[in-house]
């Protein structure tokens, strides 16, 4: 299932093709309207242009300078909550190898069997609260950039005569897409080389460890849950 915040991008770029098609209909050469901050997009393209283009624009909005600092950050921020989880891990895991530990009597056995249960239930609160929060703020990190992306990615289109742009994000079977070729059709690239001239935001300093760009499954960062728990879907 797709995320909020893939659901979110799609009715923004919905939003977009709208405001495009409702100017190109009613033959006005107004601006689209354009993010604050962002400078309006020029005129919508002409009925010539008919090339298809692809884009990832998850992996737009991440790969950006302002969307790996933004995420370095977030990171940075969680590592806390990341050492707790561990923690709480390593706990769990020395109790389940003490259990099995030669001589133990059955009782002792029992009793440290109601113990891992409670700290596997206070685990998983914490891993689920985490996972949730970072989600949350991921996702609002997302739909800012993309606001102020939105129209860079439509003046590419006019520049570039771009009839129509395919989202790529959520990989075929959840998503639309089967197939692309990459090196014919894909935008990413260019988008994110234009959205970081027009941000301003540096790109991380050389040595910075880059974060790898998010996905729609869970993005929890840090700790795995003990054997026994299902990883987060």
């Amino acid at each position: 299932m797709k995320s909020k915040f893939i659901c979110s991008i799609s009715a923004a770029i919905v939003l977009f093709s709208i405001a495009a098609l409702s100017q190109s209909d009613s033959n006005s050469s107004a601006a689209l309207p354009a993010a604050p901050g962002v400078a309006a997009s020029p005129a919508v393209p002409g009925p010539n242009a008919t090339k298809l283009a692809a884009i990832n624009v998850e992996q737009a909005i991440f790969a950006s300078n302002e969307g790996q600092r933004d995420m370095n950050a977030l990171q940075k921020k969680f590592e806390p909550k990341t050492n707790d989880l561990k923690t709480k891990n390593d706990e769990i895991e020395a109790l389940r190898k003490q259990a099995t530990a030669a001589g133990i009597t059955d009782a002792k056995k029992a009793e440290i069997a109601r113990e891992i249960e409670q700290k596997q239930k206070a685990f998983e609160r914490a891993r689920q609260d985490a996972q949730e929060d970072f989600q949350s703020q991921q996702s609002e990190i997302g739909q800012r950039i993309f606001q102020k992306m939105g129209p860079v990615i439509m003046k590419y289109a006019v520049d570039n005569a771009l009839g129509m742009i395919i989202d790529t994000s959520t990989p075929w079977p959840n998503g639309p897409v089967l197939w692309a070729n990459p090196s014919s059709v894909d935008i990413t690239k260019p988008i994110v080389d234009a959205y970081n001239a027009q941000s301003g935001v540096a790109a991380p300093a050389a040595g910075t460890p880059t974060r790898p760009a998010p996905t729609t499954r869970s993005t929890t960062p840090g700790t795995k849950p003990p054997a026994t728990t299902a990883p987060p879907k």
